[in-house]
Order: C-alpha cells, then structure tokens, then sequence
C-alpha cells in the first residue's frame, strides 16, 4: 500500500494547475486589493502570492488579510486611502502564521504529508518547463513561476485511493479522534469587530468562526471565503455592525438589505469616519450601476438577475449553511462532503444533544490519519 502511494511525487498532484498570481512586498495594499478583484473574475482561488527578493514566496495574502488590516491598523478606518497605500509587507503575519511552504517538485508525498502537521498550510511548487520529470503545468511555466499544493489537494489525492484504507474510511470521525472541542466562535450579537482575531486566527488555520447562538446552536460562520466576495469597502461592515449583520451584508455584498446598509452608513457617521463613508458611498453607487446594466440586459434576455453578480464570489456557497457532520459520520463521508463544498473543514452537531455544535473536523487532522497509517 505505502509503496503504491508514496511513489508518485508532489509535482503529480500538480499537473495542470496555472500559475499563481504574484506581487512583491513591496507593492501597495491597494493593489493587493485590486488584484484580488482580477482573481476573483477569473474564478481562481482567492489569494495571491507575495513575493520577496528573487521572486522567493514569503506568504499569501487574502481579502480577509486585507479586511482585518484595515480593522485592526491605527487611523486606517479614518483614512483608508493611505492605510491601502501601505506596502503589503504591512498586512503578512510576523509569527509565520498561515505558513506557506516552498517545495521541490520532486518531493514526496510522505514528505508533503509531515510538512502538514509540521504546521504547513500551503506548498508553493515551482513550474518548470519540459517532461514529466520537469513539468507540473499542463504547459510548463516561465522561470520563477509556481502554483500552489493545498491540504484539499492532499485530501483527494487519498479520496481517490480510499480503498487501501478500507480498515478506517468507514471508522466514525469520533472514534478516530478527530473531533476538536477548540473551534473559534462567537454570539450572534456581538460586535464584529471584535471577531477580527478570531478571524485572523481562522485565515491563518484555514477554518471558519462559528456564529453560535447562547444556547449552543450553529447559525452560520464568518470564514475567509465569505469575505472574499466581498471588497476592502467590508471594512466598513466590520466597523460597524454585528456579527450576524455582517453575514447578511457579505452574503448580499453588491446589493445588501437597505437596513444594513443604512446601519453601516449611521454607524460611519456616528465614529466620524467621513473618508471611510465617502468610500462605501462611492462604491454602493458603482454596485447600483453595475446592476442596473444587468438587470437591463437580463429583461432583455428574459433572465432575473435575483442575487449579487458571481464576479466576487468564485465557489462560495452564498447563502448556505455551514457544512456539517456528526460525530457517527464516516471519515469518508466528511472528506466526500468537506471536497464537494470546496472547504476544508466540517463542523460536528451532537444529534444527542438537540444538535448543538460539538466540535470542527479539519483536513490537517483528516491527513494525520493517513499519515499514521503510512507508518
């Protein structure tokens, strides 16, 4: 089994894969912003690289990074335009959190597997043109291009051997272990801004905060995909809302409810954040814009365009419900659901306890399991 497994390389699980998009330390908050935008339309995942001398990877960065820069950096709420004017360096954790690894193509899975739970998050595997031996893209890439390895990647690379498992697939994710009681969470009412740690801590790990009700039911979540349908202007949501306010905003981000945005705007007011105000305003009339062309051209085409354009959105399950399991679920039911959802997390409800939320199931701890059975 190990010897079927462990001969393939990391580059095997990356034929195909494009280029990542990149952009130097140097470069300012604001075009991080505005290239996360480009990504986005593009349907591609919802981080870019930041690259420091010589092109080597130093991190990724997302709009929740950017989101929670704004809501934590000194004067940046009151003036947005030079706080998005700082360099990108800026906004990257200084513990290493999130951390991106760069591999050599030519590493092995086994050795993919123990960077994981050594605390790696993503791999950035170079692209080389050429062969097998040298080539990951479907075309090759320039010198200095990479794409990225994820734990999903890993995940299904062993969803697709499951077989050789047979002895735990169908073992409960209870009985393996891999129930964590140490979620992040917070109430419904709470003001999102201080959820910002949270979901720092949960860009960093790649999971989610639980929105959770004082009677321990799950509600929603806020993750870093919600926020990546988002804008820098969310900010401004996060500022001055709550919780359970911002999910409706960012689930509606482009055409929220008028109360919420009427609440966004009263709150801006009330902190005298006018350049902030000025932004949200900007870019809500720029959004009422952009859909009245699209509701003109969908009567013409006789469609209803009934929710926010897809462009800021790129596989998240707007207006879904978190993806949850229980503790019975199989260990191949949760990998099956977590990839169909593109999440890379589960939460666990207790179906003996009126479902209330027990715990969270991740890939990190999912390839644990594997790697223990590869010993």
């Amino acid at each position: 089994m190990a010897v079927s497994l462990l001969a393939n390389e990391v580059s095997d699980l990356c034929i195909g894969k494009p280029a990542v998009r990149s952009l130097p330390l140097s470069a300012a908050v604001g075009e991080l912003a505005a290239a996360l935008r480009r990504v986005a339309r593009s349907g591609a995942a919802g981080c870019v690289a930041v690259t420091g001398p010589a092109r080597a990877v130093v991190g990724r960065a997302g709009l929740a990074d950017v989101l929670c820069f704004l809501c934590t950096e000194p004067e940046a709420l009151a003036r947005p335009a030079a706080a998005l004017a700082k360099p990108v360096s800026a906004i990257l954790p200084k513990d290493g959190a999130g951390e991106v690894r760069r591999v050599d193509p030519r590493s092995s899975i086994l050795e993919a597997l123990d960077a994981v739970l050594s605390g790696a998050q993503v791999f950035a595997v170079p692209l080389r043109a050429g062969g097998r031996k040298k080539q990951l893209g479907g075309g090759g890439g320039a010198a200095g291009d990479f794409c990225w390895l994820t734990q999903e990647d890993l995940v299904r690379y062993f969803l697709n051997s499951i077989g050789l498992f047979y002895h735990v697939a169908a073992r409960s994710v209870s009985s393996l272990g891999l129930v964590r009681t140490d979620f992040l969470s917070v109430r419904p009412g709470e003001l999102a801004l201080s959820a910002v740690p949270l979901i720092r801590r949960a860009v960093a790990t790649e999971t989610a905060v639980a929105v959770v009700t004082e009677d321990g039911h799950l509600v929603g979540e806020i993750s870093p995909a919600l926020l990546a349908a988002c804008d820098e202007t969310a900010a401004a949501a996060i500022a001055t809302l709550s919780v359970a306010d911002l999910m409706a905003y960012a689930d509606y981000f482009g055409s929220p409810p008028e109360h919420i945005l009427r609440a966004v705007k009263a709150g801006l007011k009330d902190k005298g954040l006018d350049a902030m105000l000025d932004l949200v305003e900007d870019e809500t009339l720029s959004s009422f814009s952009s859909l009245s062309a699209s509701s003109s051209s969908d009567e013409e085409t006789g469609r209803a365009q009934l929710r926010r354009p897809s462009s800021g959105s790129y596989g998240r399950r707007s207006a879904e419900e978190p993806v949850v399991c229980s503790h019975a679920s199989s260990l191949v039911a949760v990998m099956v659901q977590a990839l169909a959802h593109r999440v890379s997390y589960v939460w666990v409800l207790d179906e003996d306890d009126d479902c209330r939320l027990a715990g969270i199931v991740t890939f990190a701890d999912v390839l644990r399991v594997f790697r223990e059975q590869l010993q």
